[in-house]
């Protein structure tokens, strides 16, 4: 089965909560009016993308009627579409490293959503499109995380640095940007520790570890990306807020869009952080982390241009 086909099936529940309801109620009306707004607010309200969100597509869908872009109901749901994919699109940009240095990407969230196997899954995505990667264990705070990533570092077949647990997390750094210049590496993926409690002293520590970062290797960490879990819902929109204020943030990685109806919540996050979507995953194999393609994550929760997206898979 191909990324588009998982990501299909993937995103069932969210489709029956969401996309089935709005469809729905717009088979309901004859005409558009006032009363078909409502509830299409109030399918948008209970569908876990959040008020600002709904605020956003509702004002949305009355300019398109407004200046003639919706001329009937016909047009509401390909409307809507358009406008999920223009706001997961803004400032997207490539995964490419964009300069010959070591590409150093820190990979935060909190314990649980799925750090370390987002870390081994990244590591094999980028070895698999030829490049050099290393992993470094920075979360020297909760046990056993370095020996998880060591697993992953020898499943994936590329090198770690680590140090003993509660050793400094910046020292860890410091050793593995200078090992990455040295031995070639084009990417350094970076584990930290995800104890949001304490913001104060999490912020410090990161704050170090940039510090150290850039001075091995000029303009590191080029990326920061946060970690969250589609399943939580709008707690994962309320973390990535805590962590925007922590650190400054240039992508979300976003897990377990399978198997959940919450899958709308990525729209809340995209909206009310501003930080692009960079990467989703869809099931638990090695390869079912991808980068996010927004026009593609659009047609496969509309079900639209199938055989298209389909045949495309095939000739790849």
């Amino acid at each position: 089965m191909g990324f588009f086909s998982k990501l299909r099936k993937g995103l069932e529940k969210t489709k029956g909560s969401f996309i089935k309801n709005i469809e729905t109620v717009v088979l309901g009306y004859a005409n558009i009016d006032d009363d078909m707004y409502d509830d299409l607010e109030a399918v948008l309200l209970t569908s876990d993308i959040g008020v600002e969100t709904t605020d956003y597509l509702m004002d949305m869908l009355r300019t398109g009627v407004k200046n003639k872009s919706i001329k009937d109901t016909n047009d509401v749901v390909p409307y809507l579409q358009k406008c999920i994919a223009d706001l997961l699109n803004e400032n997207a940009e490539s995964i490419d490293s964009h300069s010959n240095a070591v590409e150093v990407i820190f990979i935060v969230g909190v314990n649980g959503v799925g750090k370390t196997t987002t870390i081994g899954k990244l590591a094999k995505y980028y070895k698999q499109h030829g490049k050099k990667v290393m992993i470094a264990a920075g979360d020297t705070f909760r046990a056993a995380a370095a020996e998880q990533l060591t697993i992953w570092a020898q499943r994936t077949e590329v090198p770690i640095i680590k140090h003993r647990e509660g050793a400094d997390a910046a020292a860890v750094v410091f050793d593995a940007t200078a090992s990455a210049k040295a031995h070639g590496i084009d990417i350094l993926l970076v584990d930290t520790a995800g104890r949001l409690q304490t913001k104060s002293n999490l912020m410090e520590e990161l704050r170090k570890m940039a510090r150290v970062a850039s001075k091995n290797i000029a303009g590191a960490p080029q990326e920061t990306l946060l970690v969250l879990d589609a399943t939580t819902g709008q707690n994962a929109v309320s973390q990535a807020k805590l962590f925007g204020e922590v650190v400054p943030l240039t992508g979300v990685v976003l897990t377990k869009l399978d198997g959940t109806a919450k899958g709308g919540v990525i729209l809340s996050v995209k909206r009310e952080l501003g930080v692009p979507v960079r990467w989703i995953g869809v099931g638990e194999g090695v390869d079912d982390l991808r980068p996010f393609d927004a026009a593609e994550f659009a047609d496969a929760l509309f079900d639209r241009n199938i055989t298209e997206r389909e045949k495309e898979e095939n000739d790849d």
